[in-house]
């Protein structure tokens, strides 16, 4: 296993925030890419009960409106890649057909399998279907949902993707939710905790105000002020 600066423990902690959250502290710690690395387009979640999933990217491409144009990775090389090895791992699957969605890929047996090899979910632009039967506690942040397979097919994997406009490679670090997906540099994963804490009391300075009776723009001033202050 490639030498990390995290561990397993600190992606778990990172589940303990939502993703726009995971954002916010991104701007901090990370503030060149505050414009770039997260998804943009709209996605529909699986299951929007479920926690925030953080996990390693596992990429690939795939087609659904016509069939295999030439040789195509066989499908047990992909689920021996996207197995976790000590660190869990999320499949991040760009639809490259000029309508992404015509096929689903993940449905009941894919999320069962996925789930049983240690991949916590699936960031996709394409779409899934079995809504209904799909593994417990396994996340899609997906495209949309659709009846059929079509002709879907992995056409290549461990590839660098662009998945609702977020760039990823692979073993990059996802945190994702039902609001979307962001990579996370892995030298950010240690600082986003204290970077979320320095956020979360500036902004309860704000609220508290905000929430108080009498509340005025003067106040707003006031509490502007004070949040600036507090580091």
């Amino acid at each position: 296993m490639p030498l990390r600066p995290f561990s397993a423990a600190d992606l778990e902690i990172l589940k303990t925030w939502d993703t726009p959250t995971i954002c916010n502290g991104l701007e901090l710690v990370a503030p060149e890419r505050r414009a770039i690395g997260f998804t943009i387009a709209p996605i529909v979640a699986a299951d929007r009960k479920l926690k925030p999933i953080v996990g390693l990217a596992r990429t690939g491409m795939i087609r659904a409106k016509e069939r295999p144009r030439g040789p195509i990775p066989p499908r047990e090389e992909w689920y021996e890649y996207v197995a976790a090895d000590g660190l869990p791992t999320i499949a991040v699957i760009q639809d490259v057909d000029d309508r992404p969605g015509f096929g689903a890929f993940w449905g009941e047996v894919q999320s069962t399998a996925h789930l049983a090899l240690g991949c916590l979910g699936c960031v996709t632009n394409g779409a899934f279907r079995d809504v209904d039967m799909l593994a417990p506690g396994f996340q899609i942040i997906g495209g949309g949902v659709a009846p059929s397979h079509a002709h879907v097919h992995l056409i290549q994997m461990r590839c660098d993707v662009n998945v609702c406009g977020m760039a990823a490679t692979h073993d990059d670090v996802i945190h994702a939710d039902h609001h979307g997906a962001v990579v996370v540099p892995a030298e950010a994963v240690t600082k986003l905790p204290d970077a979320i804490a320095l956020i979360g009391r500036r902004e309860k300075a704000i609220l508290d105000l905000a929430r108080a009776p009498g509340f005025t723009a003067q106040k707003m001033r006031e509490a502007l002020r004070r949040s600036s202050e507090i580091h």
